[in-house]
């Protein structure tokens, strides 16, 4: 288990009843989480004063219920990097806080490279990982397929500091993207992604991760420059195994590069129960 344990300006505070209460900066939010599959200990305190309660919908979908009044979005920080949050009508935040143990994993590798660093951040999302690359010094080709996620990026950047730093923004289908990077003979050190279960891109391309991942992962591996430093990937599809994810990287990049593989479950320490929420899985190739 990779657990993201040193944040504090974000809390999980208590989960149960298929929820999770969590503090974002001074402000506290109840949300659905698909894995807590336990009781609440104690609905009161906290749970019953929440600044904000989402509902899910029978009908799908849900909305949020305000017991405060807050701002649009605030910011909270994890070390140099700073963030917008935003309760969104999808029950996001715009931040998923487990990813910090990557980005922490990640700036020490481009830092301790000691040499330019080219990232490509793909399925990025509001860029969380491009913000912590190019901290750490890597220039960054963030790419989105969602026009809002890449601008929400640029004001993240903005906020830690990072306007003015090597960072591209691309609005775009990530598959037909690096199949374009490799016909220009463009290379990175270092490839990240977080690809849905199901996506679509902005022409309606359709990606199904079972059927598209190893074959972009083929893709991805023809763009890595001849000294890569590290490949990470992230998912959040319920039934991918941490294995599953291991053979994938050994038959793609561990077929052309020498290094190692490391792959596992992802989460976030519980306060009230001391135990650990999983969140997902990640796969990680890094030089040797």
């Amino acid at each position: 288990m990779y657990n993201a344990d040193q944040w504090k300006d974000y809390e999980l505070l208590d989960t149960g009843g298929g929820e999770k209460l969590e503090r974002w900066g001074s402000y506290v939010l109840r949300r659905p989480d698909p894995q807590v599959i336990w009781p609440i200990g104690s609905e009161t305190g906290l749970w019953s004063s929440a600044d904000g309660h989402y509902h899910r919908s029978s009908s799908g979908g849900g909305e949020w219920e305000f017991r405060t009044k807050m701002p649009d979005r605030w910011s909270i920080s994890y070390g140099e990097l700073k963030f917008h949050i935003k309760p969104t009508s999808f029950k996001h935040t715009g931040l998923f806080p487990e990813q910090a143990v990557n980005w922490s994993w990640m700036m020490d590798k481009i830092r301790k490279a000691k040499r330019p660093i080219r990232v490509l951040n793909l399925f990025a999302y509001t860029g969380g990982a491009t913000v912590a690359a190019a901290a750490a010094g890597a220039e960054v080709c963030h790419v989105d397929a969602a026009k809002g996620m890449v601008q929400w990026a640029k004001e993240n950047a903005q906020l830690s500091g990072l306007a003015n730093h090597p960072i591209r923004y691309i609005t775009d289908d990530v598959f037909k993207f690096v199949q374009r990077e490799q016909r220009r003979g463009r290379e990175y050190d270092a490839i990240i992604m977080d690809p849905p279960s199901y996506g679509r891109g902005p022409n309606g391309e359709m990606w199904k991760l079972e059927e598209n991942l190893y074959p972009f992962l083929e893709s991805c591996r023809a763009i890595l420059s001849p000294n890569p430093l590290f490949v990470l990937v992230n998912s959040y599809t319920t039934g991918l195994s941490p294995s599953v994810l291991h053979n994938l990287l050994q038959m793609t990049i561990g077929q052309k590069y020498e290094g190692s593989i490391h792959c596992g479950e992802i989460g976030l320490p519980i306060t009230a129960s001391g135990l650990t929420l999983p969140c997902g899985i990640l796969g990680r190739w890094e030089s040797q």
